[in-house]
């Protein structure tokens, strides 16, 4: 079973792919943040490869995939078509994840219990192959479990709700989100699960995450790229970072 240990931070740079695709043109470069992420302390890269290849292109996966020190997450919907590129490529971990074309970012957390049977056989070739598979999921007792069952190894808890209700101000729905959270965290660890949480994670709202001790990973982006703008990508990690530590050593 993971114990519990040092929490580490994984940076989300496809908002990067996003500004350079407003114009068109070859910047900015998602491997040059994730290499400046990298040497400011992040502990894994984050990427999505969506369908539309509305920001991460395939070319972005190549690059990362052979100029990256830190390990790639791929996220990835559970498609053929991202079955084979997740293969052909084997990074060290792929994350599974709902997605819909009309949605800004992924709403919500992956359908596993109704769909057991389709991801069991989905997620095998990828964990032969040597991929550690998470799967990205809401703080819900019955997708923790068929994630155990169907052989994940990790499961990532949908943050963004929390973050929501923090942002709007919904106080009493925010903690009852965050005591979900908590006892998700517990019992997917309890399972034999590495348990990671992500979504929506800002300075106001990571430290009451960063708290659980089940929690492995982090993994956080578009408040990252758009902090950065401001004081620089270093500086918003290790922000981040002290934010994290603070709240794990405390």
């Amino acid at each position: 079973m993971t114990q519990p240990g040092k929490l580490r931070l994984g940076v989300n740079i496809d908002h990067v792919a996003t500004v350079r695709n407003a114009r068109g043109s070859a910047y900015p470069d998602p491997l040059r943040a994730a290499k400046l992420a990298e040497e400011a302390g992040a502990d894994g890269i984050t990427a999505h490869l969506r369908e539309d290849r509305r920001h991460i292109g395939d070319a972005d996966i190549e690059a990362l995939m052979s100029g990256l020190s830190v390990p790639l997450n791929f996220e990835m919907a559970a498609t053929d078509e991202m079955q084979q590129i997740a293969l052909r490529h084997v990074p060290h971990a792929v994350c599974i994840v709902p997605e819909k074309r009309e949605e800004r970012t992924t709403e919500g957390g992956l359908e596993v219990a109704r769909e057991e049977n389709r991801l069991a056989h989905f997620i095998a070739p990828l964990r032969d192959a040597g991929c550690r598979v998470s799967l990205f999921i809401a703080a819900d007792i019955a997708q923790v479990e068929a994630a155990a069952r169907i052989g994940a190894q990790v499961v990532e808890l949908h943050t963004g709700a929390y973050c929501d209700l923090h942002a709007e101000g919904k106080v009493a729905e925010r903690d009852a989100e965050l005591a979900r959270l908590r006892e998700m965290s517990s019992h997917a660890h309890s399972l034999g699960l590495e348990v990671h949480a992500g979504h929506g994670l800002t300075f106001d709202t990571v430290k009451p995450v960063a708290a659980f001790p089940e929690v492995m990973e982090l993994n956080i982006g578009h408040f990252l790229i758009a902090e950065s703008i401001f004081i620089g990508l270093p500086a918003a990690l290790a922000e981040m970072r002290r934010l994290m530590d603070e709240a794990r050593d405390g």
